[in-house]
């Protein structure tokens, strides 16, 4: 039998993508038609991660609103149409993720997106920057019945993209992404230009890089690990 051909799986929002603007753009389009004022960036920044209801959910409590669960709902739906009209209205990939992956792909490796995301989103903002067809799969909070930090949502990832969880390295810039990897037995290589918080070098992932320029010695040297 073939080995497996080794599989990257990236988060996608602030770690391939610097998806903030727009992301936060929505929140306060939907905090703006209950009457609040915008929120700060760096408030705002630091609930992206969870998925839109978690964020939405956290920027109504940081804005000391009390919805009831149907005007919840409602919100929800304005959100995500709201932001799915301007998702890339100002996001941006990080310098070096094309390079990266073109010298990835070069010795073997397959990609795949494992995001909190809705798919739909996933799917359109790939498309829309230009690098959807790069990944073998993208798997959103909604495309199984578990999400991440759930381990189920990065293994079944590395299913769908046709690799295998003994050759496979999780990609992230959050606590959520690294434990999601821990819990699925799998190295993670964490980018710290991200929107973590507290800074992902003090949550131990196996590897942290500053620049998309040192992934491709990271990524080599993990997979060398664990096929050894």
């Amino acid at each position: 039998m073939n080995s497996p051909r080794p599989t990257l799986v990236f988060d996608l929002d602030g770690t391939l993508a610097d998806t903030a603007p727009d992301i936060i753009a929505t929140l306060n389009t939907v905090l703006a038609s209950l009457g609040h004022p915008p929120l700060p960036d760096h408030h705002a920044l630091q609930m992206i991660g969870k998925g839109a209801r978690a964020l939405l959910v956290a920027g109504l409590n940081a804005a000391n609103i009390t919805v009831d669960q149907p005007k919840l709902d409602e919100l929800f739906v304005q959100f995500l149409a709201h932001y799915e009209n301007h998702i890339a209205d100002h996001t941006q990939l990080y310098p070096g993720v094309i390079s990266s992956l073109d010298r990835l792909e070069d010795e073997g490796f397959i990609f795949a997106v494992c995001t909190n995301k809705m798919e739909r989103h996933s799917n359109i903002l790939l498309e829309k920057l230009g690098i959807k067809k790069r990944f073998s799969a993208i798997c959103g909070r909604d495309t199984f019945p578990f999400f991440k930090p759930d381990p189920r949502h990065l293994t079944m990832t590395i299913n769908q993209a046709g690799g295998h969880e003994l050759c496979a390295i999780m990609v992230g810039d959050s606590g959520t992404d690294i434990d999601t990897a821990r819990n699925a037995n799998l190295p993670v290589i964490a980018v710290n230009f991200g929107y973590s918080d507290p800074a992902v070098g003090l949550l131990n992932p196996d590897v942290f890089i500053e620049h998309y320029d040192h992934l491709y010695e990271a990524a080599i040297m993990l997979i060398k690990k664990q096929i050894n």
